[in-house]
């Protein structure tokens, strides 16, 4: 086991951030401050020793990512299944909205990783399909003499749910993990003689 260390990013500030709307999959852009946020946060995160980044392929992790592997000199892969949450319907709306239109629903969606938006997908689905991105790096990494550490760049709903993914938190536990702010990022760590991934920072910012 060399996989010793996941910092998991998440994307600067959107258009849809600044608003309080929805975006899981719809593919938004960085506003200006957004940019501002990953230009701050790169040279920061350049002080720490990744072996690879990894982002997912929408425009708003993708381009922080790119902003933070050129302060850190490494190459950027694209793994599609570190997307955000697919929302289905409720993306493009606000939170407001949504409640007017079903009460409860946001509440119930916050409270129960098994909770699905209609036409989306729940917490406990990206978990399913994230997971995999380091456990793949885990068989990789196997026989690896070398201690390796990895940034993932992605969005708070699925790095949320990861955490707990990697804890092996039980579902009922996971809505103590919160969210992130903007370019503010989680770090889960192990060692050989405890090879559970234990949680060494979350909302840590630059």
């Amino acid at each position: 086991m060399t996989l010793r260390r996941v910092t998991l990013l998440r994307h600067g500030q959107t258009e849809y951030n600044s608003v309080g709307r929805m975006q899981g999959h719809l593919d938004t852009r960085l506003t200006d401050a957004g940019r501002a946020q990953a230009a701050a946060v790169a040279p920061r995160l350049a002080q720490e020793r990744f072996d690879r980044i990894i982002t997912s392929d929408l425009t708003r992790a993708h381009d922080t990512a790119t902003a933070v592997a050129g302060a850190v000199g490494l190459p950027l892969s694209v793994d599609k299944r570190l997307r955000e949450t697919h929302l289905g319907d409720w993306q493009g709306r606000t939170i407001a909205e949504i409640g007017a239109d079903d009460p409860g629903a946001i509440a119930e969606w916050r409270s129960d990783p098994r909770f699905t938006p209609p036409g989306g997908e729940s917490r406990v689905d990206v978990v399913v399909r994230s997971l995999p991105v380091v456990e793949e790096l885990d068989l990789e990494y196997a026989a690896d003499p070398e201690e390796r550490s990895v940034l993932l760049v992605a969005h708070g709903g699925m790095i949320a749910g990861m955490v707990c993914g990697l804890l092996d938190l039980p579902q009922s536990s996971w809505p103590v993990i919160g969210g992130l702010g903007n370019t503010r990022w989680a770090v889960v760590a192990r060692r050989d003689d405890h090879p559970r991934w234990r949680l060494s920072g979350y909302n840590i910012g630059a």
